[in-house]
């Protein structure tokens, strides 16, 4: 088979479809990968690397995208890039199909081609193990960032993260237990800050309050989410829901009654945002002030540790990708079912993807 890497166009996108050693691999199983010149090279891999590892380098987006069967890009592709994609190709990223503009699902439906979200990917026990690496990064990086728009000239409270004897920490308010929400709540207890984390398992709550520090754990309710945002000074929103929207957990009227100069960190904006005044920045401009509180809603926020999170990506991501291209869909989907949960678009067809939520 041939397989395509291209470089990544979005702003502020360092990351890569594919490391040199995951190259190697499927040449090793006789396929042929074509990697875009440079793909590589801000997640710190020049195209020598992929050369030695067997790949083939090629130096247009038209040719990578017109000789593959099967592409891998890291996110979702732009208007550009939907229109390079041949008919019939198995096209494999971090989609997040579900907040995404309807035009774009429509693209893949007409040119009947199959999409592999891998965000989507579930194991039997319910776990996302490809997502959990970019999870873990996003939880950790929420604490720096959290830290850094607290100061005064970043329009924030002035208020040092972990306080100084005499002087109190801030209140770092967490929504969502998960795989972020954890990560965030061990980073931010790290630093000093006091933490309250929500959810709605009562076995998320038993998990995280066996964390060194304390941590108060709340059941997540309108009430408790209310009372909580009132003495926040961050306010870090970390919901998932395979497949479908983020959740709207935070209502305009809600941020409203916030400390004036608080701070929002919405880690569930590529999936839509949990916040009702949340809506996508980039690294270049990350936040902005609604109803007074600084957002920081940036939707590849791990891109710019691009080394970690491709190598993260790929150490859980390459036996489903190595299962797919050497079986082809179907079979792989036989042979592992977790694959299944990640098909998006099949031939025509939409496939696990709830789209009957605000866009």
């Amino acid at each position: 088979m041939n397989v395509g890497i291209p470089k990544e166009r979005r702003p502020y996108e360092f990351r890569v479809g594919l490391t040199p050693a995951g190259v190697e691999s499927l040449c090793q199983n006789s396929h042929v990968v074509f990697i875009e010149h440079e793909a590589g090279v801000g997640a710190g891999y020049p195209d020598k690397e992929y050369e030695k590892a067997g790949g083939r380098i090629v130096f247009s987006i038209e040719e990578v995208y017109g000789r593959a069967d099967y592409l891998l890009k890291f996110s979702r592709p732009t208007d550009q890039e939907l229109d390079l994609i041949q008919p019939g190709t198995t096209f494999l990223g971090f989609l997040y199909l579900a907040s995404t503009r309807q035009t774009k699902v429509d693209v893949l439906l007409r040119d009947k081609i199959t999409s592999i979200a891998y965000e989507q990917i579930q194991e039997s026990d319910g776990s996302l193990p490809v997502l959990r690496a970019l999870s873990q990064i996003g939880g950790a990086m929420a604490a720096d960032v959290a830290a850094l728009l607290l100061h005064s000239d970043q329009g924030g409270r002035g208020i040092l993260m972990g306080g100084i004897p005499g002087v109190p920490p801030a209140d770092v308010v967490i929504l969502g237990g998960g795989t972020a929400g954890s990560y965030a709540a061990r980073a931010c207890v790290g630093r000093g800050a006091h933490v309250t984390l929500l959810d709605k398992d009562i076995n998320v709550l038993q998990r995280v309050s066996q964390f060194p520090g304390n941590i108060l754990t709340l059941l997540s309710s309108q009430r408790n989410i209310e009372k909580s945002l009132g003495y926040a000074d961050v306010v870090i929103g970390a919901v998932h829901v395979t497949g479908m929207r983020a959740p709207l957990l935070v209502s305009r009227e809600m941020v409203r009654h916030m400390k004036p100069r608080s701070v929002i960190i919405d880690l569930s904006i590529d999936q839509g945002g949990c916040f009702e005044t949340s809506r996508p920045t980039t690294h270049a401009n990350p936040t902005y002030v609604e109803e007074g509180v600084v957002h920081y809603c940036v939707p590849n926020m791990p891109g710019v540790v691009a080394r970690t999170a491709t190598n993260g990506f790929v150490n859980a991501a390459l036996p489903y990708i190595l299962d797919i291209i050497n079986l082809g869909v179907d079979e792989a989907i036989n042979r592992n079912p977790a694959i299944e949960f990640g098909i998006t678009t099949y031939k025509g067809e939409l496939r696990h993807l709830s789209r009957l939520t605000k866009k």
